[in-house]
């Protein structure tokens, strides 16, 4: 993951390959979610939603479904 991101700063090119994970369509950010949080810091769901433009309501039912996976996972760890 971050390798990949090295190797695109070392070309000087946005990240191409569209499969992976963290691609996003920003190319000055070299299209990577990893350079996105270090340039931009964290971010609110609105302004993520901005981004990506999508409603502040889907990203917030996308939160709550990853929130509830995470509870899942940890629940299943703690028995």
């Amino acid at each position: 993951m971050m390798k990949c991101l090295k190797t695109c700063e070392k070309l000087n090119v946005a990240c191409p390959i569209k499969e992976c994970r963290y691609w996003i369509s920003e190319p000055d950010e070299n299209n990577c979610t990893h350079q996105s949080i270090y340039l931009n810091g964290s971010m609110t769901l609105r302004e993520v939603a901005d981004r990506l433009n999508i409603s502040y309501v889907r990203v917030k039912q996308i939160q709550d479904k990853a929130l509830k996976k995470i509870g899942h996972l940890l629940k299943d760890q703690a028995i």
